[in-house]
């Protein structure tokens, strides 16, 4: 395996790895209000995500860090072209970290009802825009000649010549993403809180699979009608149809478990889903990092963006220590704080 291989790979497990961590602190803010009915309930919310958040967001860091390093034409022509969304991306990222922040600050009855809203408004639309980034890599984007390109938010609402970050089908991925992680924070929630949230929790994320299955299955089928050589790599190489699979085994493995009650097994179930679907898009992506649309021959390859043969291997020689670090000290808190959180009159600094 080259060294662009080798990067491409990182990138999209730390990609995976945020989006599965952060993803349900995620899916928490955006159920927020669904399962937590007074103060109490929703500082138990939060203080379910409290010692974890911060830390999930490493992963991100880390992904963009992989990017610039490793694929520094990838990361010059994607943050060029994308600047609206990733501006927007920032702002929320922002607010969510500054209404779990200050939410407990002050006594106040308008201050802390204001910061739910924040918090799961910003969880909401950063779980929508993180798939509507993710639909734009899979649709492509409408590189010139030179390989550049800029997205306005909106354009031709379907595949016309002047698309825009946010059109019918990165919407629908958008959506898509955004039931995964309401379904992936409930079953967060249902299996780290206790008392009535716990229970809310695990009947909204037993509502929740159906309709995550549903969004799939047609979110599958309109890849297929812009990729329709989806299925290419998949036969090229057998052994990636494991995604597939585990996305699959997610869905059933969360079916079974929800209406058992074996919130452990829930929710490995959801994170099977998120990993699986990830891995699809990887296996389908590369070997580029960013696809062309209408012009396959202008879509940027792994190969094309990588910095050079040293310069990946310093790198590779500094990073995988850092993020051996980077995830003991994940396993390290989440062993620390494991157990369910109590609803409690202590508002945990809330």
């Amino acid at each position: 395996m080259d060294l662009p291989t080798v990067w491409f790979v990182l990138v999209a497990l730390l990609l995976a790895a945020y989006v599965v961590l952060d993803g349900f602190d995620l899916g928490a803010g955006l159920v927020h209000f669904a399962v937590a009915r007074d103060d109490r309930e929703r500082r138990q919310v939060l203080r379910s995500i409290g010692p974890v958040w911060d830390g999930n967001e490493v992963f991100l860091l880390a992904a963009g860090g992989a990017i610039f390093c490793a694929f520094p034409a990838l990361y010059a022509r994607a943050f060029s072209g994308f600047y609206l969304p990733l501006m927007l991306v920032l702002w929320l990222l922002a607010l969510r970290g500054l209404s779990i922040e200050l939410r407990g600050k002050i006594e106040n009855a308008v201050w802390r009802p204001f910061w739910d809203a924040v918090f799961s408004g910003s969880s909401g639309l950063l779980a929508l825009v993180f798939g509507v980034a993710l639909g734009n890599v899979l649709r492509g984007v409408p590189a010139d000649e030179e390989g550049r390109f800029f997205l306005p938010l909106w354009g031709d609402l379907f595949l016309g010549p002047e698309p825009g970050a946010i059109d019918a089908y990165t919407l629908l991925v958008g959506i898509l993403c955004a039931a995964t992680l309401a379904w992936h924070g409930a079953s967060w929630l249902s299996l780290k809180t206790d008392g009535p949230v716990s229970e809310r929790a695990r009947r909204l994320a037993r509502r929740l699979v159906g309709v995550v299955a549903v969004l799939a299955a047609g979110t599958i089928a309109a890849t297929v009608g812009i990729r329709p050589w989806l299925w290419t790599s998949f036969l090229a190489f057998p052994p990636g149809a494991l995604f597939p699979l585990s996305a699959v085994l997610g869905i059933v493995l969360a079916l079974l478990s929800v209406r058992g009650g074996r919130d452990g097994r829930a929710f490995l179930g959801s994170t099977l889903f998120v990993a699986g679907m990830l891995g699809c898009a990887a296996f389908d992506v590369f070997p580029y990092v960013l696809p062309s649309r209408p012009y396959p021959e202008r879509s940027l390859s792994a190969a094309a963006a990588a910095a050079s043969e040293h310069g990946l291997a310093v790198a590779l020689a500094w990073f995988l220590p850092g993020m051996v670090l980077a995830a003991g000290y994940t396993v390290f808190v989440y062993r620390r704080f494991k157990g369910r959180v109590p609803l409690s009159e202590d508002d945990g600094g809330y």
